[in-house]
């Protein structure tokens, strides 16, 4: 799809943070020189061709009592199909990819505190007809900041989330306000003038209300963002690769903020290792060409002295949604 210069400018501002105001169009409109009606429309456009996927809310797991996990199957290739169904039916995973690699399906989990975790992996291992399965949880956060610059410059994008150490996450504390601000909140935003005044009346809120309690999630960091999602591909990232790095233990800190501070980058993060995969350090790249990603990879382990890593190129998007938190 061919973007105009309002398009683009609609994609990055709708990525940064979207307004969370009673007229939110119209304040996006007014960034953009147009009326509400007219940004709605060209939302309404960039959904129907596959840029936008929605726009809503991005919560933490960890706040919300939900733990989560990377997991790498191998799994047969006329298994596959099938594997994509199971896939798409899981409520917990929101990200599902086929790699280039005997690893070739990856994806991501979710799950409540108390479930178990590690039985849940063998279930679908079973269900996908997996040869075999690693779990791969993360041990730190340098970056999870997804953000496209729809110009094809190099326009600055949204401060990255700061690096945190999951080793003592606990959920936060959250009233019956907040459960029920998260619950309503967790939907594609709807394309009307005042999106917010019927999210507020089915909870016995008035709008200003319901809009400062909004503020409080994000200031308390439970909210990570309210913003749009957009399809990479749309925007000619037509490359996707997962970077993972076995990297001596006193270097994965430096790598990680030099990984974090590129705008090809992200996520990035460290992993707990696994006998049969012994990677560390990982990093979600997107460009134009996977030479590009490669290119970025062998810079960064020549700058941070990292010598083992593979590129796994993604091949096809099983799936990709937001999880729905019940709190």
């Amino acid at each position: 799809m061919t973007l105009d210069e309002t398009d683009k400018r609609l994609v990055n501002l709708a990525q940064m943070e979207f307004p969370l105001v009673a007229e939110p169009f119209a304040a996006l409109g007014m960034e953009l020189g147009v009326d509400a009606a007219q940004a709605m429309h060209r939302i309404d456009r960039l959904k129907a061709r596959g840029v936008l996927r929605y726009i809503g809310p991005l919560f933490d797991a960890r706040s919300l009592g939900y733990q989560t996990t990377l997991v790498a199957a191998r799994v047969a290739e006329h298994r596959m199909e099938e594997a994509g169904r199971v896939i798409g039916r899981h409520a917990g995973i929101s990200h599902a990819y086929q790699r280039e690699h005997h690893w070739n399906l990856w994806f991501t989990l979710a799950m409540a505190s108390g479930a178990d975790m590690r039985s849940e992996v063998r279930k679908l291992a079973d269900a996908l007809g997996a040869e075999a399965v690693v779990e791969l949880p993360a041990l730190k956060v340098f970056k999870l900041r997804a953000y496209f610059d729809a110009t094809g410059g190099n326009a600055p994008g949204p401060q990255s989330d700061t690096t945190v150490s999951l080793s003592d996450g606990k959920a936060a504390e959250l009233s019956p306000t907040d459960r029920a601000m998260i619950n309503e909140l967790q939907q594609d935003l709807p394309l009307v003038a005042r999106p917010f005044d019927s999210m507020a009346a089915r909870l016995g809120l008035d709008t200003d209300r319901f809009l400062a309690c909004c503020q409080a999630l994000l200031r308390r960091g439970i909210m990570r963002r309210y913003s749009a999602a957009v399809r990479h591909a749309s925007l000619g990232l037509a490359a996707n690769a997962l970077v993972c790095w076995s990297a001596p233990s006193g270097r994965i800190e430096a790598a990680g903020r030099r990984l974090a501070a590129l705008s090809e980058v992200s996520h990035c993060y460290e992993r707990q290792t696994d006998p049969l995969w012994p990677y560390n350090l990982y990093a979600m790249m997107h460009g134009r060409t996977g030479e590009a990603c490669q290119d970025i990879a062998a810079e960064v382990s020549h700058h941070c002295g990292l010598d083992g890593y593979v590129v796994l190129f993604s091949t096809q998007e099983l799936k990709k949604a937001r999880v729905r938190y019940v709190v």
